[in-house]
């Protein structure tokens, strides 16, 4: 069956230098086995299908998708798919506050521009501090000494992320990682001054190797939630990533009167046609 496709650059205002989701609109009647054939055929690192939604709350549902598995939650397919289903036509019934439904439940998204999407702090499967024998095991995979991590955290918000601070972003683009069996976050702050506040670099294994994720919407609301609570960053601020993989990612971080951390980026839609699915 022939459906509507997006192909969405995230975290950037300029085209190829954020990171790329695959969005098949009118996805109802594709099985899970076919979702998930088509996922590995595009190979990004996610693609997303856009469904009626089953919660009332809801303004449309997503299913997403790695080439090897699917997740219940994932930052960039979140705004890369709310960009594509509005550039189709959707409406949601709150102005400006797009209820995207997920396997995670329910995330609220902000229309902040036309282009500009953040999406709401989603909560942590796994929190708290990061055990020894696990700092070692991170250190060694990162390749860096024991006392260059500042301090760690779990922030697992889905994909199972555990973040660790240096102590500058210099550090951060610095490293050379090995085989990672893990999903790591490592971030660095710059000085004062500078554009961006911090650096922040993801790495996971797949299939064996060692990936460097472009630009990463679930570790960065995680870490956000972490640094701000423990007093090491003042939203409103801005993070940079892709830098060592050729992308120029852009993260916005912001908090509302209630204390809300918000997770924010430009979209461009650089591939709209159809595909037979």
């Amino acid at each position: 069956m022939v459906r509507a496709f997006s192909q969405v650059d995230v975290f950037s205002a300029v085209p190829m230098l954020g990171n790329p989701v695959a969005v098949v609109h009118d996805a109802v009647g594709i099985d899970d086995e076919t979702m998930q054939r088509f996922a590995a055929w595009t190979n990004l690192s996610e693609t997303t299908f856009l469904l009626p939604p089953t919660d009332p709350a809801a303004d449309y549902r997503i299913r997403i998708f790695t080439p090897s598995q699917e997740l219940p939650f994932a930052g960039h397919p979140a705004l890369g798919s709310c960009h594509a289903w509005l550039e189709a036509g959707g409406g949601p019934r709150n102005p400006g506050l797009i209820v995207q439904e997920c396997g995670a439940g329910l995330v609220r998204i902000r229309l902040e521009t036309t282009s500009r999407l953040a999406f709401e702090e989603p909560p942590l499967i796994r929190g708290g501090a990061v055990d020894e024998p696990t700092l070692e095991r991170v250190c060694g995979q990162l390749r860096i000494p024991r006392d260059r991590i500042v301090d760690s955290q779990w922030a697992d918000n889905g994909p199972g992320w555990v973040a660790v601070l240096l102590e500058s972003a210099a550090e951060v683009l610095a490293i050379e990682p090995g085989a990672v069996d893990l999903d790591i976050g490592v971030i660095g702050p710059y000085e004062p001054g500078a554009k961006a506040a911090f650096e922040i670099r993801a790495f996971f294994p797949l299939h064996g190797a060692t990936v460097e994720d472009p630009v990463t919407g679930s570790l960065n609301a995680s870490v956000a939630g972490w640094l701000t609570r423990a007093g090491r960053a003042t939203p409103p601020y801005l993070v940079k990533q892709g830098e060592r993989v050729g992308r120029d990612g852009r993260i916005s971080i912001s908090m509302d009167d209630s204390a809300t951390l918000w997770i924010g980026g430009d979209c461009v839609t650089l591939v709209r046609g159809d595909v037979e699915v």
